[in-house]
């Protein structure tokens, strides 16, 4: 369950990012790119590799004793760590991609670092809002292949790929960068 709800999440914040796109808000669309790919790599973490005790701080009542326990959880890195040998590998060696090429530019944006100065009182270039909407599709169908598995594949078995290759005009290259 804390898994489907992740991949809730993320499609919220990708939808959410387009929302803020089309409203001229890209510094913080672009932010909510990161916060779309780390509710993936969380989704991932709790299907494949995360102990019921690490879940459980998730799913359990909301209270402050309960809020400050589920602050000690693995951070972004050591997910990725613990998912490499537990989940397939060709979607944890996206999400190591994903991180090595657009991880520090999003993290810029986030923390306000040079990126976020400098695109946001220069302008994005239109290739570079196409691509970060291209990378954002690209989460989105990651998370869609989640679901599939969650739901137990069947007839949702082959979607996925259907769906790529209708719409690979939108989704990104591979090593897409964000700068």
């Amino acid at each position: 369950m804390a898994s489907k709800v992740m991949c809730s999440i993320a499609f919220e914040h990708a939808e959410s990012a387009k929302m803020l796109i089309s409203a001229g808000n890209l510094t913080s669309a672009t932010g909510l790119v990161r916060l779309q790919y780390e509710a993936l790599v969380r989704a991932m973490w709790l299907l494949y590799a995360a102990s019921d005790t690490a879940v459980s701080k998730l799913t359990n009542e909301l209270t402050q004793e309960t809020a400050d326990r589920s602050n000690r959880l693995p951070m972004l890195s050591e997910m990725l760590e613990k998912l490499q040998g537990k989940a397939p590998k060709e979607p944890v060696d996206m999400l190591l991609e994903f991180k090595q090429y657009s991880w520090k530019p999003l993290s810029s944006f986030i923390h306000g670092g040079i990126h976020a100065i400098h695109r946001h009182s220069k302008g994005y270039p239109l290739p570079l809002l196409k691509q970060m909407v291209r990378i954002s599709n690209g989460v989105s169908v990651m998370v869609g292949m989640l679901l599939v598995i969650l739901h137990g594949g069947g007839e949702q078995r082959g979607k996925m790929p259907r769906i790529q290759r209708e719409f690979a005009d939108c989704l990104p290259d591979t090593r897409s960068q964000i700068s």
